[in-house]
Parts: C-alpha cells; sequence; structure tokens
C-alpha cells in the first residue's frame, strides 16, 4: 500500500509566495538581485584569497572554502525558486525534490562542520599561538576542508532515502519555497516519529555538537583575549572573531529554530521566513561581514580594484 501511494506522487506543488499574486514580479527582482550579490560577494572573497598573498593563510584559506560552499548552498534553492516567480509554475518532480533536499542536507551540514573548523583554528590562533604553524598546516586545513564536505554524505543521502520512503497520500502541496523535511512530513500520510527521531540525531550530530565546540572554542577564546595586556591586542583579536561568531549566530540560530520541530502544525510562514535567512540572508551578508570588518581584507580589495 505504501508502495501505491509513493508512484501516485509524481510531483509536488511547492505553494512558496503564491498567497502574494501581485508581488511576484517584485519578489522575482528582490530574489534576483540578491543572488547576484551572493554570487559577486562571495566569489569575490574567493578570488581574493586566491590572487593576494597576504591572505594566503589557514584562517583564508577556510573563508575562501567557505564562500564558495556558501555559492553552492544558495545555488540548490534559489534558481529555482527564481524560475517558479517568474514562470508561476510551481511543480517539481518527486526525484528533483529529493535531490534539492540532499543537497540542501548535505551542504548544510558541511556549512555547520566548516563553521566548527573556522572556529578551531581561531583558537589555535589565539589561545596556542606558538603551536598554530605547526598543527594548522597547508595538509592538515586541506584534510579538514575534505572532511567537512565528505563526513556527511552517507548520512544525508540515508536521511534523504529514508523521508522520501514515507507514502504521501493525502496532499502534494508543500507550503515552502522550496523542499524541507518540516513541509514534508507534513504532507505524509503515515507515522514519522522513527523519521523524526532520525532527524533530531542528525541534527544533533552535524548541529548541535559542532554549535556546542564553537561555543566552547569562544569561551576559551574570549578567556585568553581578556588576559592580553595590551588593548591593541584585544581589540586586534575580538575583529578577527567577531565575523566569523556574527555568521555563526545567524545561521546556527535560525536553523535550529526551524528543525526543533520539523512537524509543527503552526509554523507554514514563520518556517519560510527562517528557512530563507539561513539559507540566503546569511550568504547574502558573509561577504560584507568579513569584508567590511576586516583590515586585510579591504587592503587586499583596494589592490585588486584598480588592475
Amino acid at each position: 500500500m505504501a508502495e501505491g501511494n509513493l508512484t501516485t506522487v509524481v510531483e509536488f506543488i511547492l505553494l512558496g509566495f503564491s498567497n502574494l499574486p501581485n508581488f511576484q514580479s517584485f519578489l522575482f527582482c528582490i530574489f534576483l538581485i540578491i543572488y547576484m550579490s551572493i554570487l559577486i560577494g562571495n566569489g569575490l572573497i574567493i578570488l581574493l584569497t586566491r590572487v593576494s598573498r597576504v591572505l594566503h593563510t589557514p584562517m583564508y584559506f577556510f573563508l575562501g572554502n567557505f564562500s564558495f560552499l556558501e555559492i553552492c548552498y544558495t545555488s540548490v534553492t534559489l534558481p529555482n525558486m527564481l524560475t517558479n516567480l517568474w514562470t508561476h509554475e510551481r511543480n517539481i518532480s518527486f526525484l528533483a525534490c529529493a535531490i534539492q533536499l540532499c543537497f540542501l542536507l548535505l551542504l548544510g551540514g558541511t556549512e555547520c562542520l566548516l563553521l566548527a573548523v573556522m572556529a578551531y583554528d581561531r583558537y589555535m590562533a589565539i589561545c596556542k599561538p606558538l603551536y598554530y604553524p605547526i598543527i594548522m598546516n597547508h595538509k592538515v586545513c586541506v584534510q579538514l576542508v575534505v572532511g567537512s564536505w565528505t563526513t556527511g554524505i552517507p548520512v544525508m543521502i540515508g536521511q534523504t532515502y529514508q523521508i522520501f520512503s514515507l507514502p504521501f497520500c493525502d496532499s502534494n502541496e508543500l507550503n515552502h519555497v522550496f523542499c524541507d523535511i518540516p513541509p514534508l512530513l507534513k504532507l505524509a500520510c503515515s507515522d514519522t516519529s522513527v523519521v523524526q527521531l532520525s532527524v533530531y540525531v542528525v541534527a544533533m550530530l552535524f548541529g548541535m555538537i559542532p554549535f556546542i565546540l564553537i561555543i566552547r572554542s569562544y569561551v576559551e577564546i574570549i578567556i585568553t583575549i581578556l588576559k592580553l595586556p595590551s588593548n591593541a591586542g584585544k581589540q586586534k583579536a575580538f575583529s578577527t572573531c567577531s565575523s566569523h561568531l556574527i555568521v555563526v549566530v545567524l545561521f546556527f540560530g535560525s536553523a535550529i529554530i526551524t528543525y526543533s520541530r520539523p512537524k509543527s502544525k503552526n509554523s507554514g510562514g514563520t518556517g519560510k521566513m527562517l528557512s530563507l535567512f539561513y539559507t540566503i540572508v546569511t550568504p547574502m551578508f558573509n561577504p560584507m561581514i568579513y569584508s567590511l570588518r576586516n583590515k586585510d581584507v579591504i587592503d587586499a580589495l583596494k589592490k585588486i580594484l584598480p588592475k
């Protein structure tokens, strides 16, 4: 019976902003501008970390990879959203929805791990400065990045398979802007308690544990900074960490709230806004947060602009 139900659902309908029919063109322009700013801003960060020798350090190596991740992350959802707003066709096939969710989970998990790696890098630079060049060598940095990208692949593929193995028999309308776990679980017409439990376990592994490690790193960092004798040293140390900490709060804050109640019946509008926040708003502000608050990035930008 479950197999029969699965075969009947050949596509989903992403309701998105269908409740705002008079604002479709306006929303298309807004999201297009946001997407272009994400591509240009993060692309510029990648370029700067490649061509500027001043930025050939572990911190900017991770930042360049993080900017590339942000481009990939937003490209999973934004092009499809723009297409839906432009054509007013909100259909997405069963397979395309599964692929979109799989990449969304995979890249989201990678972002959590990479943010934890960046916090560890700052911890080593500030709390263990004498060991920093030895421990955070190029080989270790590459291994940390590769580990962040590949660790979640089997887990996220399994999570996606588990969700799309559920029978969807009542409706195929997703009250969301892209395929995500909370709206999909609402459409399932069978018991989802096991799936919800696995969602919480995966969220703990790839969300809460990295978040706790980040908090622990920054506790140690703050304690070390407060012990510095000069105010100039304290200010410089805080400036190198504040940008990363802002991104952590924006991303984890909205993501934790969204996935803390995966089958809430009263979070349709709120869920859309929160999901847009951690999938679109944070990647958009990422280049501005890191460039406006970082003297090295600004200096590198000034050197490359005349060329």
